[in-house]
């Protein structure tokens, strides 16, 4: 079964989100987060990383991520972990695969004519709302 993973990076303010416009299927020309593939014989945690910074050029040292949930695909014979984190400082994103972004929170993720993935960042966008007092308590004391 095939891993990947979906990454919810937020400003240090927690009201923006980072996201990509896709360039390539699928789901090319739709807003997306950003994320990627569990290689062989990697933790998802670790893939998390690489593919942020390979993506974003954000680093470990810019953030910390919490493993949220996970989706299992049987059909598709694949998984996806979701993992998130809040910045601890702005940093300048780069990337090349996809055009970068920062969105606001006020959108209708559930838009599927807008964004990938049929609901789910709406989905756990609600879910980090639920938590995020809790996941990102003990962070205020780091930064």
């Amino acid at each position: 079964m095939q891993g990947y993973n979906v990454l919810m990076v937020y400003n240090k303010g927690m009201d923006k989100l980072l996201m990509c416009e896709r360039l390539k299927n699928p789901y090319k020309g739709l807003s997306n987060l950003v994320g990627g593939k569990i290689e062989n014989g990697e933790t998802g945690k670790d893939a998390a990383y690489r593919e942020l910074l390979e993506e974003t050029n954000i680093s470990s040292e810019d953030i910390i991520l919490h493993h949220l949930m996970d989706f299992k695909y049987y059909l598709q014979d694949c998984y996806v972990e979701v993992y998130v984190g809040r910045l601890r400082r702005d940093v300048s994103v780069i990337g090349d695969e996809n055009i970068l972004y920062w969105s606001d929170l006020d959108h209708n993720f559930f838009d599927m004519s807008l964004y990938a993935g049929e609901g789910n960042i709406g989905h756990m966008i609600e879910q980090v709302n639920y938590v995020k007092d809790r996941l990102f308590s003990d962070e205020d004391s780091l930064v």
